[in-house]
């Protein structure tokens, strides 16, 4: 069971969230605040005063009252006429970390909810009620209503929901669970849907797949500037220290304690004739750790985020007031997906430098050509090259923001947009992309190592590298190479060369 406080929830917290699948509740000292808004809500539902998604019309229909005796088929049509979302299913983790974001919102006490309707989303996430949410349909200003619908839609018993392996109805699904469908009080309905919580939980599963892939890049790296004979020159911590970024300079430092210990690396500290080391060689620490602080930086934003309380209206339970305003929009998101972005292109763009100067047997200081023993009769790694620059050039055009892009919707009263959820569903494509194209980069940065026997690589390095052989063997005469991409990348993915090589720089909770 994990217990969350909301307002106080950790990147540590949400990525467990995320990947642990673990029964979810909200601290019990969050109750009271959550009752007080419900009071607030319910005595303005009897009111005579016009209330924004109270007693009233949504959106561009905000100005039609709303008789008091309509107020449940209000919210309910609310739910129904907002399943407009399209599209592949979001995965289950980033369906229930979204779910939990919203129970830690609606914990804030300022959306209005009944304890009994918060009380049933934690339910569903307790008995593994995971609603199925269509992942396109937002632009990410008046919440994800879309999906969040969808969402919500579970909890009325209308929709669909994954259940214990298998896809059903919400109704059959709540029935099974041994759960009530919910109706809905005064502002539920726009408490549940509106909001970034389906933004935020595609940002941040981008933001952890981007830090455990750059401490892949990081292993891989070394591994990379090993095979083609590079200076370690360029990591003196003085050199770091001086520019004074904090990346940069963590970056620098763990390549420095891979490498340490390598005999391929002393074997040419004296009469190389190479002055220096190509830029995807020698700047790795400055590219990289660059990567790494803005991730940090979208991290931070995410993490607020997460905490915060983005449905619209308010209840500010400290005076009683009902207050209208525009948390919904969901620009920081945006912005930090496109940051997030950023950082998975430059890593991967570097990464197939690195892998383009290790087949060339111009560049790769005496390796063979595209590191097969017999080029000629086989072509290697050729085409795992080309496969590299492909994903790149995919993730360059991924990379495009998407926050600056922006068109008027629900006859101009949401005028303008983020477009933050289709910004951060792009992440984990991005994220797949790498990881390929660093599994080419592990299969290539491994067999040039081996073709500088007998001098061999660091003692954390030759620990990655035997965790590649044991799923992959070496490269002799060419054969369907498929099988070994994917297995190198589903190393990549799972995080096995950084942790064999004891790279640990960008753990989520770093610096955050």
């Amino acid at each position: 069971m994990i217990q969350v406080t909301p307002g106080s929830v950790s990147l540590p917290d949400l990525r467990r969230l995320w990947h642990g699948g673990e029964p979810i509740q909200l601290d019990p000292s969050a109750r009271p605040a959550i009752e007080a808004a419900a009071t607030v809500v319910a005595q303005a539902a009897r009111g005579k005063q016009a209330i924004y998604g109270i007693n009233t019309g949504f959106g561009k229909l905000a100005s039609v009252r709303i008789d008091p005796d309509d107020t449940a088929q209000l919210q309910r049509n609310l739910v129904l006429s907002h399943c407009c979302g399209v599209g592949a299913p979001l995965d289950l983790g980033t369906t229930r970390l979204m779910m939990a974001l919203k129970l830690i919102s609606v914990g804030r006490g300022a959306s209005g909810l009944r304890w009994d309707t918060v009380a049933l989303l934690q339910d569903l996430l307790d008995r593994g009620v995971t609603p199925v949410v269509p992942s396109q349909g937002s632009v990410g200003a008046s919440g994800d209503l879309a999906p969040l619908a969808h969402m919500a839609a579970t909890l009325i018993g209308e929709g669909e929901a994954f259940f214990q392996g298998a896809r059903m109805s919400s109704a059959e699904a709540l029935s099974r669970a041994g759960l009530r469908p919910a109706t809905l009080g005064p502002k539920e309905g726009l408490g549940l849907l509106n909001g970034t919580q389906f933004s935020t939980a595609c940002g941040l599963v981008g933001l952890f797949r981007a830090l455990d892939l750059l401490n892949e890049a990081v292993a891989v790296s070394c591994l990379s500037t090993d095979a083609i004979m590079g200076s370690t020159a360029p990591l003196h911590p003085a050199v770091h220290v001086l520019r004074g970024h904090a990346g940069q300079i963590d970056v620098a430092e763990a390549m420095r304690a891979a490498m340490a210990g390598s005999e391929i690396r002393d074997s040419h500290r004296e009469g190389d004739t190479r002055v220096q080391d190509p830029y995807c060689i020698r700047c790795q620490p400055q590219v990289t750790g660059a990567a790494l602080d803005l991730l940090r930086f979208a991290g931070r934003t995410l993490e607020i985020e997460a905490n915060g309380v983005s449905d619209n209206p308010l209840v500010l339970t400290s005076d009683g007031q009902i207050v209208s305003g525009g948390n919904f929009h969901a620009e920081p998101v945006g912005f930090a997906a496109d940051q997030i972005a950023l950082a998975l292109s430059e890593i991967g763009a570097i990464a197939q430098r690195r892998i383009a100067l290790m087949v060339d047997p111009t560049l790769s200081h005496d390796l063979p050509p595209f590191l097969t023993p017999k080029p000629g009769l086989n072509s290697g790694l050729m085409i795992a090259e080309v496969t590299t620059a492909a994903l790149m050039s995919e993730n360059k055009h991924l990379a495009n923001p998407c926050s600056t892009d922006s068109t008027p919707t629900s006859a101009n009263q949401e005028d303008h947009v983020s477009m933050a959820a289709h910004g951060a569903l792009r992440l984990g494509r991005m994220a797949d992309n790498l990881s390929v194209i660093l599994g080419v980069e592990l299969l290539c940065a491994a067999q040039g190592v081996e073709f500088r026997a007998p001098l061999r690589t660091s003692a954390p390095l030759t620990a990655a590298m035997g965790v590649l052989r044991a799923q992959v063997p070496a490269l002799d005469d060419d054969r369907y190479m498929a099988p070994d991409i994917e297995a190198a990348s589903a190393l990549v993915r799972d995080g096995a060369i950084a942790r064999a090589s004891g790279v640990r720089l960008a753990a989520a909770e770093a610096r955050t």
